[in-house]
């Protein structure tokens, strides 16, 4: 009996972290609204691949905390927004702003886009300009024919000279 005991209590402290879920009270709607949106669009900066609302980690339960905190502090989202990025930088936000530690994000595709394009156009004008082949008329051919001929009497005389 007293092994049932201790195995069901070391089962309970092996429980991940996540079993347990923060809930938060808000003063109307929106504000809980806000929570939610911003909990999905800010990136855990531990786990980097997940967003707040998906991260068990420390630091998010920390950074879900403080923005319960900012919103019924009655902060803007864009205070609160400034205040995540002044704290952990763009990354923390799954759709950074553009400025020009972040321009090559946000241009690189369009620039490959674009390169990709012009290559091509370019394979393609090169296609249209090549000239097709024609068969020989009869005087070009008579007129290889002779070249022809002429380079092998030489070798016929060599062969013939030895």
């Amino acid at each position: 009996m007293n092994h049932r005991v201790l195995l069901l209590a070391l089962l309970l402290l092996a429980l991940p972290s996540w079993a347990v879920i923060e809930t938060y009270q808000f003063d109307t709607d929106l504000q809980r609204q806000r929570y939610n949106a911003f909990i999905e669009e800010l990136r855990c900066p531990k786990c980097q691949n997940q967003n707040l609302s998906g991260s068990d980690s420390a630091i998010s339960q920390d950074l879900r905390r403080q923005l319960h905190a900012m919103i019924m502090a009655g902060k803007s989202d864009i205070e609160i927004t400034q205040y995540m990025v002044d704290r952990y930088g763009d990354f923390i936000l799954y759709r950074p702003r553009f400025n020009a530690a972040t321009a090559v994000l946000w241009l690189l595709p369009v620039g490959l886009l674009l390169g990709g394009l012009a290559i091509w156009a370019l394979m393609a004008s090169r296609r249209t300009r090549r000239v097709p082949i024609q068969p020989l008329d009869d005087h070009d051919r008579a007129a290889l024919d002779s070249l022809l001929s002429d380079e092998e009497k030489p070798s016929e005389r060599s062969g013939g000279d030895s």
